[in-house]
């Protein structure tokens, strides 16, 4: 928000010359835009690192110098809107968003890599990267490691078989915020370079670990979920519609599928903290999608349809409304196997 800095679930309308943002309620979207952001003359920033806990914005900044800040709900969809607005700001030049086409469908990560099992064995004192101290222009950086030894370490250790390999992995750790550049030479890429080259096998550029990445859950809101049901291996994220259990009203929120151990939480996403605010094992479950025709006993307020069902080991209901058809079957079908 621009008067009051909170986060709000707005949905999105691209455009060719604009980007339209409505209010979503009750899983409904109204008629009327709430704003526009009109992108002649914007620039677009992605990643955008500006809040810590939310490693997932963009950032577009318009030619009055108006800036909104976006968050989406994975890096697949982040990097999915950027390119399409890229594309739109730049719509008058075919051969750059040809290029910009070919540079994120270069951008992937190989399949079973866990950045968190990476980060962990670069944290290992005997096996893990090297951390020096630098000193660039004056300032002095502990604990840091340069871009090209990054690369190194992770051909070394058999996560990438190449340096481009190494570079795309370095680059996800980094828009995970598991990374953060320190000093000029990769914060300057971080800030202007495209979306190929944000990260650099250079022995000049220093990387650090970011704080969040090695904070502990500590505090007793926190501890509420136990740190290993939030380790596992995310296999689906997305923004659904959810029924409260004591008021019956709907409301939009983050929900992130986990494996091993299997989870699903649940997220506020006008809050700033990043942690659930529910969430339940997967284990002894049953999912089933809901007919439209008719609300089902238990449903109450305003249903829009797409509707399932989870029903815990525990005999507690959880109803949900997906945005399609389609939505719903792939949430049902990641769930069924986890139960």
């Amino acid at each position: 928000g621009h008067v009051v800095h909170n986060w709000k679930v707005r949905w999105f309308v691209l455009l060719q010359d604009k980007l339209l943002y409505y209010k979503f309620e009750g899983g409904k979207k109204e008629s009327s835009p709430k704003g526009r952001i009109l992108l002649d003359g914007c620039t677009i920033t992605c990643p955008c690192l500006e809040y810590e806990n939310r490693p997932l914005l963009i950032k577009l900044r318009t030619k009055t110098n108006t800036d909104y800040f976006l968050e989406c709900c994975s890096r697949e969809e982040r990097d999915s809107w950027a390119l399409d607005i890229t594309g739109a700001i730049h719509a008058g030049h075919p051969v750059q968003v040809q290029e910009l086409h070919r540079m994120k469908n270069s951008f992937k990560l190989l399949e079973n890599i866990s950045l968190h099992h990476i980060v962990d064995k670069m944290r290992d004192s005997s096996t893990g990267i090297k951390l020096t101290r630098n000193l660039e222009q004056g300032n002095r950086y502990k604990e840091t490691f340069t871009g090209s030894a990054l690369v190194d370490w992770l051909i070394s250790n058999s996560f990438a078989v190449s340096r481009f390999e190494a570079v795309t992995l370095a680059s996800m750790l980094m828009e995970e915020n598991f990374t953060k550049p320190v000093g000029t030479r990769s914060i300057e890429a971080m800030r202007y370079s495209d979306l190929s080259e944000q990260f650099l096998d250079d022995s000049t550029a220093l990387y650090m670990f970011a704080e969040s990445s090695k904070k502990m859950l500590s505090s007793k809101e926190e501890l509420q979920f136990n740190i290993s049901e939030l380790s596992g291996m995310i296999v689906k994220q997305g923004f659904l519609v959810k029924q409260g259990h004591k008021r019956k009203n709907w409301k939009v929120r983050k929900f992130v599928l986990r494996a091993d151990p299997a989870f699903l939480h649940y997220y506020d996403p006008t809050k700033e903290e990043n942690k659930p605010v529910g969430g339940f094992s997967l284990r002894g479950c049953l999912v089933s999608a809901l007919e439209d025709n008719g609300v089902p006993a238990g449903v109450k307020g305003n249903v829009q349809g797409n509707l399932f069902k989870i029903i815990t080991k525990n005999d507690i209901h959880y109803y949900i409304q997906a945005s399609s058809k389609a939505e719903r079957t792939q949430w049902i079908e990641a769930i069924k196997p986890l139960t």
